[in-house]
């Protein structure tokens, strides 16, 4: 393992010093139409980072490219990582060039593995996937199994051919609702999501409209804080409004960040070396701890609770609320 310059915040798993190294593909399977699955081993033998369900890695290709999956395997072997890749054909790249050059014996940059969505203790669990979104569900799956706790899949796909690890759920009998759309159409989340049980968790990963009427559900019918969910893409930020403000840093410089810049830009700009990865506030890589001031948090990473907590910002989109934040870096 090779260390980093930059640090990790408070709400990761695992530091990103502990956590950089090189990543050999071991294994690679066409799972579903348009995903493959790759078993990654140290490029060198030994064991690789522990990790927990729901925790994803930065996989750093060519080009600058730098991408994350999550981690779908058993948390308990220490010896490969396993991930899946859908094919994105209008993505920025990432997918693409994984599917064309990640083969077997490849070796690859990983970092992490980090967790901002993980698997709350709680009384039974009701998941709900999309799609790709079913690879850090898998892993929860199993975590809910191990610990004797109720649990129930809905996972939907637009066909059962594009349904990656449909076969490795069939184990798990009628706990697990195969909902392919062009049979049954969409998950019934009214149906799905009406009636709480007392003490449940609903975990929730896939496409965006998949994850707006899981929120209207919960929202209408379960208590605050059942509900957890992880989003692959940036929700949509009205910048109309944005002014400059300032960041305060712990040896007593300020550096002002212009309305139509990025905390993060300015940083780097300022000769700081951030871990940044998605620029888009998915990943939590950039996640900085504040030590005064308020943020305007708009990133997809931290939950509602942790952002009222005021406490680290993703700095690649987030902002002050506030005339100056003083960060420390």
């Amino acid at each position: 393992m090779t260390n980093t310059t930059a640090r990790s915040g408070g709400n990761t798993d695992l530091t990103l010093e502990e956590a950089h190294f090189r990543a050999r593909v071991a294994q690679r399977r066409e799972l579903a139409d348009g995903v493959v699955g790759l078993t990654l081993v140290a490029e060198h033998g030994g064991l690789l980072p522990p990790w927990r369900p729901g925790a994803h890695i930065d996989l750093v290709l060519d080009e600058g490219l730098v991408r994350q999956y999550s981690l779908c395997g058993d948390p308990g072997d220490r010896t490969s990582y396993e991930v899946g890749v859908l094919l994105e054909p209008e993505g920025r790249g990432g997918s693409r060039w994984i599917h064309e050059k990640l083969h077997p014996d490849v070796v690859v940059d990983v970092r992490g593995p980090r967790n901002h969505f993980r698997l709350e203790d709680a009384q039974s669990y009701v998941f709900v996937a999309g799609g790709i979104g079913i690879t850090p569900i898998l892993a929860m799956v199993g975590e809910a199994e191990r610990a004797g706790r109720p649990w129930t899949l809905f996972y939907g796909g637009r066909t059962r051919s594009s349904m990656a690890y449909a076969d490795r759920l069939e184990v798990h009998g009628p706990a697990v609702r195969l909902w392919p759309q062009d049979e049954h159409g969409l998950i019934d989340l009214p149906t799905v999501l009406a009636d709480p049980a007392p003490g449940a968790a609903v975990y929730t990963c896939g496409p965006e409209p998949l994850l707006r009427a899981v929120e209207e559900q919960c929202a209408a019918h379960w208590p605050a804080g059942s509900l957890h969910l992880e989003r692959f893409s940036a929700k949509e930020v009205d910048k109309t409004g944005d002014t400059p403000f300032e960041i305060e840093l712990t040896d007593g410089r300020v550096l002002e960040v212009p309305a139509d810049r990025s905390a993060l830009e300015v940083l780097e700009d300022a000769g700081f070396d951030i871990l940044s990865s998605c620029r888009e506030g998915t990943c939590g890589t950039c996640e900085v701890e504040i030590v005064e001031g308020e943020a305007d948090h708009r990133d997809t990473v931290l939950t509602a609770d942790e952002q009222a907590e005021n406490t680290c910002m993703m700095v690649c989109v987030s902002r002050a609320a506030c005339a100056r934040l003083k960060l420390d870096l």
